[in-house]
Protein backbone atom coordinates (compact mmCIF):
# COMPACT_ATOMS: atom_id res chain seq x y z
CA UNK A 1 0.00 0.00 0.00
CA UNK A 2 2.80 1.98 0.13
CA UNK A 3 2.48 3.74 -3.44
CA UNK A 4 -1.30 4.13 -2.92
CA UNK A 5 -1.98 7.93 -2.21
CA UNK A 6 -2.76 8.17 1.77
CA UNK A 7 -6.54 8.32 3.52
CA UNK A 8 -6.23 8.77 7.25
CA UNK A 9 -9.42 9.04 8.95
CA UNK A 10 -10.79 10.18 12.35
CA UNK A 11 -13.68 8.16 13.92
CA UNK A 12 -14.98 9.49 17.18
CA UNK A 13 -17.76 8.57 18.42
CA UNK A 14 -20.40 11.22 19.35
CA UNK A 15 -20.22 11.61 23.42
CA UNK A 16 -21.02 15.34 23.59
CA UNK A 17 -17.40 16.79 23.03
CA UNK A 18 -13.96 16.30 21.17
CA UNK A 19 -11.62 15.65 24.52
CA UNK A 20 -8.12 16.19 24.14
CA UNK A 21 -6.77 12.75 23.35
CA UNK A 22 -9.54 12.25 20.19
CA UNK A 23 -7.84 15.90 19.28
CA UNK A 24 -4.75 14.47 19.52
CA UNK A 25 -5.47 11.22 17.42
CA UNK A 26 -7.41 13.69 14.63
CA UNK A 27 -4.12 15.71 14.72
CA UNK A 28 -1.56 12.79 14.11
CA UNK A 29 -3.64 11.28 11.30
CA UNK A 30 -4.13 14.98 9.66
CA UNK A 31 -0.58 15.61 9.97
CA UNK A 32 0.38 12.75 8.55
CA UNK A 33 -1.92 12.84 5.29
CA UNK A 34 -1.85 16.50 4.60
CA UNK A 35 2.26 16.30 5.13
CA UNK A 36 2.17 13.55 2.53
CA UNK A 37 -0.47 15.58 -0.22
CA UNK A 38 -3.01 12.90 1.20
CA UNK A 39 -6.86 12.83 2.10
CA UNK A 40 -8.39 13.22 6.00
CA UNK A 41 -11.68 11.66 6.03
CA UNK A 42 -13.90 12.46 9.33
CA UNK A 43 -16.90 9.95 10.16
CA UNK A 44 -18.88 9.78 13.02
CA UNK A 45 -19.13 6.40 14.32
CA UNK A 46 -22.88 7.03 15.74
CA UNK A 47 -24.70 3.41 15.43
CA UNK A 48 -25.22 3.50 19.49
CA UNK A 49 -28.47 5.77 18.75
CA UNK A 50 -29.42 5.67 22.45
CA UNK A 51 -26.61 7.79 22.81
CA UNK A 52 -26.45 9.62 19.87
CA UNK A 53 -27.59 13.55 19.40
CA UNK A 54 -27.00 15.88 16.49
CA UNK A 55 -25.60 18.06 19.15
CA UNK A 56 -22.63 15.89 20.05
CA UNK A 57 -21.89 15.55 16.12
CA UNK A 58 -21.85 19.04 16.01
CA UNK A 59 -19.26 19.47 19.38
CA UNK A 60 -16.75 17.19 17.55
CA UNK A 61 -17.03 18.86 13.83
CA UNK A 62 -16.91 22.76 16.25
CA UNK A 63 -13.69 21.15 17.86
CA UNK A 64 -12.21 20.18 14.87
CA UNK A 65 -12.76 23.36 12.89
CA UNK A 66 -11.20 25.40 16.03
CA UNK A 67 -8.12 23.41 15.96
CA UNK A 68 -7.85 24.01 12.03
CA UNK A 69 -8.00 19.97 11.11
CA UNK A 70 -9.82 20.31 7.78
CA UNK A 71 -11.21 17.04 6.58
CA UNK A 72 -12.04 15.93 3.09
CA UNK A 73 -15.52 16.21 1.90
CA UNK A 74 -18.99 15.57 4.21
CA UNK A 75 -18.57 14.06 7.10
CA UNK A 76 -19.46 10.29 7.08
CA UNK A 77 -22.31 9.11 9.63
CA UNK A 78 -21.43 5.44 10.17
CA UNK A 79 -25.28 4.50 11.08
CA UNK A 80 -26.36 5.71 7.81
CA UNK A 81 -24.27 2.73 6.07
CA UNK A 82 -25.27 -0.33 8.10
CA UNK A 83 -27.10 -1.99 5.20
CA UNK A 84 -23.86 -1.51 3.60
CA UNK A 85 -22.19 -3.38 6.63
CA UNK A 86 -25.15 -6.32 7.03
CA UNK A 87 -24.40 -7.36 3.38
CA UNK A 88 -20.31 -7.62 3.05
CA UNK A 89 -21.56 -10.61 6.44
CA UNK A 90 -24.12 -12.05 4.15
CA UNK A 91 -21.43 -12.26 1.44
CA UNK A 92 -18.72 -13.86 4.32
CA UNK A 93 -21.82 -16.67 4.96
CA UNK A 94 -22.23 -17.15 1.43
CA UNK A 95 -18.38 -17.64 0.86
CA UNK A 96 -18.34 -20.25 3.91
CA UNK A 97 -16.06 -17.84 5.41
CA UNK A 98 -18.95 -16.96 8.51
CA UNK A 99 -21.91 -19.20 9.78
CA UNK A 100 -24.99 -18.89 11.52
CA UNK A 101 -24.75 -20.07 15.51
CA UNK A 102 -28.24 -20.14 16.74
CA UNK A 103 -26.99 -21.01 20.81
CA UNK A 104 -28.64 -19.01 23.45
CA UNK A 105 -27.02 -16.33 25.75
CA UNK A 106 -27.85 -18.95 28.40
CA UNK A 107 -25.95 -21.28 26.61
CA UNK A 108 -22.72 -19.66 26.13
CA UNK A 109 -22.70 -18.11 29.83
CA UNK A 110 -23.50 -21.87 31.03
CA UNK A 111 -20.45 -22.78 28.89
CA UNK A 112 -18.41 -20.03 30.40
CA UNK A 113 -19.58 -20.61 33.90
CA UNK A 114 -18.23 -24.38 33.29
CA UNK A 115 -14.77 -23.25 31.75
CA UNK A 116 -14.06 -21.09 35.07
CA UNK A 117 -15.27 -23.73 37.06
CA UNK A 118 -12.90 -26.22 35.14
CA UNK A 119 -9.65 -23.74 34.84
CA UNK A 120 -9.91 -23.70 30.66
CA UNK A 121 -10.94 -20.93 28.46
CA UNK A 122 -13.65 -19.32 28.39
CA UNK A 123 -13.21 -18.52 25.03
CA UNK A 124 -16.67 -19.52 23.75
CA UNK A 125 -16.69 -22.12 20.54
CA UNK A 126 -20.01 -22.86 19.15
CA UNK A 127 -21.13 -26.26 18.29
CA UNK A 128 -22.48 -24.88 15.01
CA UNK A 129 -19.87 -23.80 13.15
CA UNK A 130 -19.54 -26.70 11.29
CA UNK A 131 -23.17 -27.53 11.32
CA UNK A 132 -24.62 -28.08 7.73
CA UNK A 133 -27.44 -25.85 6.86
CA UNK A 134 -29.50 -28.86 6.10
CA UNK A 135 -29.68 -29.24 10.13
CA UNK A 136 -30.41 -25.58 11.20
CA UNK A 137 -33.20 -25.02 13.44
CA UNK A 138 -35.97 -22.25 12.47
CA UNK A 139 -34.37 -20.19 15.75
CA UNK A 140 -32.88 -16.73 16.07
CA UNK A 141 -28.99 -16.77 15.12
CA UNK A 142 -26.35 -14.94 14.86
CA UNK A 143 -23.76 -14.49 12.00
CA UNK A 144 -19.97 -15.41 13.65
CA UNK A 145 -16.83 -15.05 11.12
CA UNK A 146 -15.00 -18.28 10.99
CA UNK A 147 -11.26 -17.58 13.21
CA UNK A 148 -8.56 -19.54 12.18
CA UNK A 149 -8.69 -22.20 14.58
CA UNK A 150 -4.10 -22.52 14.51
CA UNK A 151 -1.19 -19.98 13.63
CA UNK A 152 -0.65 -16.78 14.12
CA UNK A 153 -1.92 -13.24 13.36
CA UNK A 154 0.68 -10.62 13.40
CA UNK A 155 0.31 -6.73 12.77
CA UNK A 156 2.97 -4.52 11.76
CA UNK A 157 2.12 -1.57 13.76
CA UNK A 158 4.36 1.69 12.31
CA UNK A 159 4.56 2.53 16.65
CA UNK A 160 4.31 -0.68 18.72
CA UNK A 161 5.98 -2.70 16.00
CA UNK A 162 5.17 -6.45 14.98
CA UNK A 163 2.65 -7.82 17.34
CA UNK A 164 1.46 -11.27 17.32
CA UNK A 165 -1.72 -13.26 18.68
CA UNK A 166 -2.06 -17.19 18.45
CA UNK A 167 -5.29 -18.48 16.45
CA UNK A 168 -6.32 -20.15 19.75
CA UNK A 169 -6.84 -16.45 21.34
CA UNK A 170 -9.46 -15.32 19.21
CA UNK A 171 -13.02 -16.51 19.00
CA UNK A 172 -15.32 -16.27 16.23
CA UNK A 173 -16.47 -13.33 16.68
CA UNK A 174 -20.44 -12.08 15.87
CA UNK A 175 -20.90 -9.76 12.75
CA UNK A 176 -24.63 -9.62 12.82
CA UNK A 177 -26.42 -9.72 16.08
CA UNK A 178 -29.72 -11.79 15.87
CA UNK A 179 -31.94 -9.14 15.02
CA UNK A 180 -29.66 -8.80 11.63
CA UNK A 181 -28.41 -5.77 12.94
CA UNK A 182 -23.91 -5.01 12.32
CA UNK A 183 -21.92 -4.99 15.22
CA UNK A 184 -19.36 -2.35 15.31
CA UNK A 185 -16.09 -4.30 14.92
CA UNK A 186 -17.60 -4.94 11.34
CA UNK A 187 -18.93 -1.43 10.97
CA UNK A 188 -15.12 -0.33 10.95
CA UNK A 189 -13.70 -2.37 8.71
CA UNK A 190 -15.71 -2.13 5.99
CA UNK A 191 -16.19 1.66 6.19
CA UNK A 192 -12.39 1.68 6.18
CA UNK A 193 -12.41 -0.61 3.36
CA UNK A 194 -14.92 1.46 1.48
CA UNK A 195 -13.42 4.91 2.41
CA UNK A 196 -10.29 4.01 0.39
CA UNK A 197 -8.47 4.31 4.15
CA UNK A 198 -4.84 3.20 3.75
CA UNK A 199 -3.21 3.81 7.71
CA UNK A 200 -5.36 3.67 10.93
CA UNK A 201 -4.30 5.75 13.43
CA UNK A 202 -5.65 5.56 17.04
CA UNK A 203 -4.94 4.97 20.24
CA UNK A 204 -2.98 1.83 21.25
CA UNK A 205 -6.61 0.67 23.69
CA UNK A 206 -7.58 -0.91 20.00
CA UNK A 207 -4.71 -2.56 19.39
CA UNK A 208 -6.15 -6.18 20.21
CA UNK A 209 -9.19 -5.28 18.27
CA UNK A 210 -6.60 -4.88 14.69
CA UNK A 211 -6.32 -8.82 15.20
CA UNK A 212 -9.66 -9.59 15.47
CA UNK A 213 -10.08 -6.96 12.45
CA UNK A 214 -7.60 -8.23 10.05
CA UNK A 215 -9.98 -11.62 10.18
CA UNK A 216 -12.77 -9.28 8.32
CA UNK A 217 -10.42 -7.94 6.05
CA UNK A 218 -8.38 -11.70 5.14
CA UNK A 219 -11.95 -13.16 4.74
CA UNK A 220 -13.17 -10.43 2.09
CA UNK A 221 -9.85 -10.22 0.83
CA UNK A 222 -9.26 -6.96 1.06
CA UNK A 223 -5.51 -5.53 2.02
CA UNK A 224 -4.87 -4.10 5.30
CA UNK A 225 -4.62 -1.18 6.13
CA UNK A 226 -1.21 0.38 7.45
CA UNK A 227 -1.68 -0.05 11.55
CA UNK A 228 -0.15 3.10 13.99
CA UNK A 229 -1.45 2.40 17.63
CA UNK A 230 -0.39 5.48 19.62
CA UNK A 231 -0.04 5.52 23.55
CA UNK A 232 -2.61 7.18 25.18
CA UNK A 233 -2.58 10.42 27.64
CA UNK A 234 -2.37 10.27 31.18
CA UNK A 235 -2.70 13.09 33.34
CA UNK A 236 0.05 14.17 35.40
CA UNK A 237 1.02 11.48 38.39
CA UNK A 238 1.14 8.89 34.97
CA UNK A 239 -2.31 7.57 35.63
CA UNK A 240 -4.93 7.02 33.11
CA UNK A 241 -6.29 10.62 32.15
CA UNK A 242 -9.89 12.05 33.68
CA UNK A 243 -11.79 14.66 34.24
CA UNK A 244 -9.51 15.37 37.50
CA UNK A 245 -6.94 16.03 35.38
CA UNK A 246 -8.93 18.26 33.13
CA UNK A 247 -9.65 16.00 30.35
CA UNK A 248 -12.15 18.64 28.94
CA UNK A 249 -13.66 18.90 25.76
CA UNK A 250 -11.56 21.10 23.08
CA UNK A 251 -13.94 24.02 23.39
CA UNK A 252 -13.24 24.21 26.91
CA UNK A 253 -9.50 24.77 26.35
CA UNK A 254 -10.72 27.75 23.82
CA UNK A 255 -11.85 29.03 26.70
CA UNK A 256 -9.00 29.07 29.35
CA UNK A 257 -7.70 30.93 26.11
CA UNK A 258 -5.16 28.47 24.59
CA UNK A 259 -5.27 29.54 20.75
CA UNK A 260 -5.75 26.54 17.54
CA UNK A 261 -1.61 27.12 17.00
CA UNK A 262 -0.66 26.92 20.44
CA UNK A 263 -2.80 23.65 20.95
CA UNK A 264 -1.71 21.76 17.46
CA UNK A 265 1.97 22.35 18.96
CA UNK A 266 1.28 21.16 22.00
CA UNK A 267 -0.59 18.11 20.92
CA UNK A 268 2.06 17.09 18.61
CA UNK A 269 4.18 16.71 21.19
CA UNK A 270 2.00 14.99 23.35
CA UNK A 271 3.88 11.47 22.09
CA UNK A 272 5.51 12.33 19.27
CA UNK A 273 8.77 14.65 19.25
CA UNK A 274 11.19 16.00 16.17
CA UNK A 275 14.88 16.12 17.87
CA UNK A 276 14.95 18.88 20.46
CA UNK A 277 12.31 20.87 18.98
CA UNK A 278 9.35 22.16 21.42
CA UNK A 279 8.34 25.09 19.89
CA UNK A 280 7.23 25.25 15.76
CA UNK A 281 4.71 25.80 12.99
CA UNK A 282 2.24 23.80 11.85
CA UNK A 283 3.95 24.17 8.41
CA UNK A 284 7.29 22.74 10.17
CA UNK A 285 4.88 19.75 11.83
CA UNK A 286 3.62 18.94 8.67
CA UNK A 287 7.31 18.20 7.27
CA UNK A 288 8.55 16.61 10.29
CA UNK A 289 5.67 14.34 10.84
CA UNK A 290 6.05 10.74 11.21
CA UNK A 291 5.44 7.26 13.13
CA UNK A 292 9.14 7.24 14.16
CA UNK A 293 9.06 9.84 16.25
CA UNK A 294 6.04 8.33 18.26
CA UNK A 295 7.47 7.13 21.52
CA UNK A 296 5.57 4.14 22.74
CA UNK A 297 4.80 4.95 26.23
CA UNK A 298 2.08 7.27 27.39
CA UNK A 299 2.47 11.03 27.47
CA UNK A 300 1.42 13.08 30.11
CA UNK A 301 -0.51 15.78 30.39
CA UNK A 302 1.26 19.08 31.83
CA UNK A 303 -0.72 22.38 31.85
CA UNK A 304 2.48 24.38 32.24
CA UNK A 305 3.87 23.18 29.29
CA UNK A 306 1.03 23.98 27.47
CA UNK A 307 0.95 27.66 28.48
CA UNK A 308 4.32 28.15 27.70
CA UNK A 309 4.13 26.54 23.88
CA UNK A 310 0.66 28.23 24.15
CA UNK A 311 2.69 31.39 24.75
CA UNK A 312 5.14 31.11 22.12
CA UNK A 313 2.63 30.89 19.21
CA UNK A 314 0.96 33.85 20.47
CA UNK A 315 4.20 35.17 20.17
CA UNK A 316 4.47 33.49 16.33
CA UNK A 317 0.82 34.86 15.38
CA UNK A 318 0.34 36.99 12.82
CA UNK A 319 -1.82 40.17 13.66
CA UNK A 320 -5.52 38.59 11.36
CA UNK A 321 -4.72 35.01 12.97
CA UNK A 322 -4.81 36.82 16.34
CA UNK A 323 -7.74 38.72 15.69
CA UNK A 324 -9.10 35.59 14.71
CA UNK A 325 -8.18 33.83 17.75
CA UNK A 326 -9.75 36.63 19.97
CA UNK A 327 -12.74 36.58 18.19
CA UNK A 328 -13.32 32.88 18.81
CA UNK A 329 -12.31 33.47 22.17
CA UNK A 330 -14.95 36.11 23.18
CA UNK A 331 -17.19 33.55 21.64
CA UNK A 332 -16.07 30.66 23.79
CA UNK A 333 -16.37 32.58 26.86
CA UNK A 334 -20.23 34.28 25.75
CA UNK A 335 -18.51 37.67 25.35
CA UNK A 336 -19.97 39.53 22.12
CA UNK A 337 -17.31 39.58 19.20
CA UNK A 338 -15.44 42.80 18.91
CA UNK A 339 -16.87 45.26 16.18
CA UNK A 340 -14.86 45.61 13.15
CA UNK A 341 -13.11 49.43 14.06
CA UNK A 342 -12.05 47.33 17.52
CA UNK A 343 -10.72 44.01 15.57
CA UNK A 344 -8.56 46.43 13.90
CA UNK A 345 -7.47 48.56 16.34
CA UNK A 346 -6.11 45.44 17.88
CA UNK A 347 -4.75 44.14 15.06
CA UNK A 348 -3.02 47.37 14.31
CA UNK A 349 -1.57 47.11 18.30
CA UNK A 350 -0.67 43.65 18.16
CA UNK A 351 1.79 44.00 15.10
CA UNK A 352 3.27 46.74 16.69
CA UNK A 353 3.83 45.19 19.89
CA UNK A 354 6.25 42.42 21.37
CA UNK A 355 3.64 40.25 22.85
CA UNK A 356 4.58 37.39 25.53
CA UNK A 357 1.25 36.41 26.95
CA UNK A 358 0.48 33.08 27.78
CA UNK A 359 -3.25 32.89 27.12
CA UNK A 360 -5.76 34.74 24.75
CA UNK A 361 -7.57 36.17 28.03
CA UNK A 362 -4.15 37.79 29.28
CA UNK A 363 -3.34 38.98 25.90
CA UNK A 364 -6.95 40.94 25.99
CA UNK A 365 -6.76 42.22 29.33
CA UNK A 366 -3.18 43.65 27.92
CA UNK A 367 -4.76 45.34 25.01
CA UNK A 368 -7.95 46.63 26.94
CA UNK A 369 -6.47 50.35 26.13
CA UNK A 370 -7.39 50.04 22.91
CA UNK A 371 -10.26 47.75 22.92
CA UNK A 372 -12.32 49.71 26.04
CA UNK A 373 -14.09 52.55 25.60
CA UNK A 374 -12.75 55.85 27.65
CA UNK A 375 -13.61 57.03 29.97
CA UNK A 376 -12.46 53.52 31.55
CA UNK A 377 -14.05 51.67 34.87
CA UNK A 378 -11.46 51.54 37.01
CA UNK A 379 -10.36 49.18 39.99
CA UNK A 380 -9.18 50.50 43.78
CA UNK A 381 -5.78 49.92 42.55
CA UNK A 382 -5.96 52.47 40.01
CA UNK A 383 -8.02 54.90 41.02
CA UNK A 384 -5.35 54.90 44.03
CA UNK A 385 -2.67 55.73 41.69
CA UNK A 386 -4.73 58.82 40.34
CA UNK A 387 -4.94 60.55 43.80
CA UNK A 388 -5.24 64.84 43.30
CA UNK A 389 -1.12 65.01 43.36
CA UNK A 390 -1.14 62.64 40.59
CA UNK A 391 -3.79 64.38 38.44
CA UNK A 392 -2.24 68.02 39.17
CA UNK A 393 1.23 66.20 37.67
CA UNK A 394 -0.28 64.74 34.50
CA UNK A 395 -1.82 68.12 34.51
CA UNK A 396 1.42 69.73 34.31
CA UNK A 397 2.60 67.17 31.82
CA UNK A 398 0.00 67.68 29.85
CA UNK A 399 1.57 71.23 27.74
CA UNK A 400 5.25 69.17 27.23
CA UNK A 401 3.63 66.28 25.04
CA UNK A 402 0.95 68.89 23.02
CA UNK A 403 4.28 70.39 21.40
CA UNK A 404 6.52 67.28 21.44
CA UNK A 405 7.51 65.05 18.38
CA UNK A 406 5.24 62.29 17.69
CA UNK A 407 7.96 59.85 18.23
CA UNK A 408 8.71 56.92 20.77
CA UNK A 409 12.82 58.79 21.00
CA UNK A 410 11.57 61.84 21.71
CA UNK A 411 8.01 61.35 24.19
CA UNK A 412 10.47 59.00 25.97
CA UNK A 413 12.72 62.48 26.24
CA UNK A 414 9.93 64.63 26.96
CA UNK A 415 8.50 62.21 29.81
CA UNK A 416 11.93 61.75 31.52
CA UNK A 417 12.75 65.59 31.52
CA UNK A 418 9.69 66.43 32.70
CA UNK A 419 9.94 63.47 35.63
CA UNK A 420 13.71 64.93 36.49
CA UNK A 421 12.12 68.76 36.54
CA UNK A 422 9.53 67.41 39.13
CA UNK A 423 11.92 65.50 40.69
CA UNK A 424 10.17 62.75 40.61
CA UNK A 425 11.54 58.70 39.76
CA UNK A 426 9.72 57.51 36.29
CA UNK A 427 7.84 55.07 38.22
CA UNK A 428 6.39 57.61 40.17
CA UNK A 429 5.13 59.35 36.59
CA UNK A 430 4.63 56.27 34.68
CA UNK A 431 1.76 54.62 37.11
CA UNK A 432 -0.98 57.39 36.80
CA UNK A 433 -0.02 57.90 33.09
CA UNK A 434 -0.48 54.21 32.69
CA UNK A 435 -4.00 54.30 34.51
CA UNK A 436 -5.01 57.52 32.01
CA UNK A 437 -4.36 55.88 29.47
CA UNK A 438 -5.52 52.11 30.06
CA UNK A 439 -7.52 52.67 32.93
CA UNK A 440 -5.23 49.95 34.29
CA UNK A 441 -2.29 49.51 36.94
CA UNK A 442 -0.64 47.12 34.56
CA UNK A 443 -0.42 47.53 30.73
CA UNK A 444 2.45 47.76 28.14
CA UNK A 445 5.15 50.37 28.19
CA UNK A 446 3.12 53.94 28.26
CA UNK A 447 5.57 54.87 25.28
CA UNK A 448 3.66 51.70 23.23
CA UNK A 449 0.26 53.07 24.26
CA UNK A 450 0.78 56.12 23.06
CA UNK A 451 2.51 55.69 20.12
CA UNK A 452 -0.51 53.02 19.28
CA UNK A 453 -3.13 55.13 20.25
CA UNK A 454 -1.51 58.72 18.86
CA UNK A 455 -1.03 62.06 19.77
CA UNK A 456 -4.69 63.00 19.92
CA UNK A 457 -6.53 60.39 21.73
CA UNK A 458 -3.38 60.53 24.29
CA UNK A 459 -3.87 63.99 24.67
CA UNK A 460 -7.80 63.52 25.19
CA UNK A 461 -7.33 60.73 27.67
CA UNK A 462 -4.72 62.90 29.70
CA UNK A 463 -7.78 65.32 29.55
CA UNK A 464 -10.46 63.49 30.79
CA UNK A 465 -8.83 62.89 34.18
CA UNK A 466 -7.10 66.58 34.51
CA UNK A 467 -10.14 68.39 33.61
Amino acid sequence: MTDAPVVTRFAPSPTGYLHIGGARTALFNWLYARGRGGKFVLRIEDTDRARYTPEATQAILDGLTWLGLDWDGDAVSQFESAERHAEVAREMLAAGKAYKCFATQDEIENFRENARAKGTSTLYRSPWRDTAQADHPDLPYVVRIKAPKTGEITIKDQVQGDVTWKAEALDDMVLLRSDGSPVYMLAVVVDDHDMGVTHVVRGDDHLANAARQSMIYTAMGWTLPTFAHIPLIHGPDGKKLSKRHGALGVMEYAAMGYTPAGMRNYLARLGWSHGDDEVFTTDQALEWFDFDGVGKAPARLDFKKMENINRHQISMSASDTMVNDVQNYLSAVGEPQLPDAKAKAFGDAFAQLDVADKTVGALVDKFAFVLDEPPFTRDQKAEKLLDPVSRGILNQLTPQLQTAKWDRETLEQTVMEFAEAQDLKFGKLAGPLRVALSGRATSPSVFDMMMIIGRDETLARLAAVTT
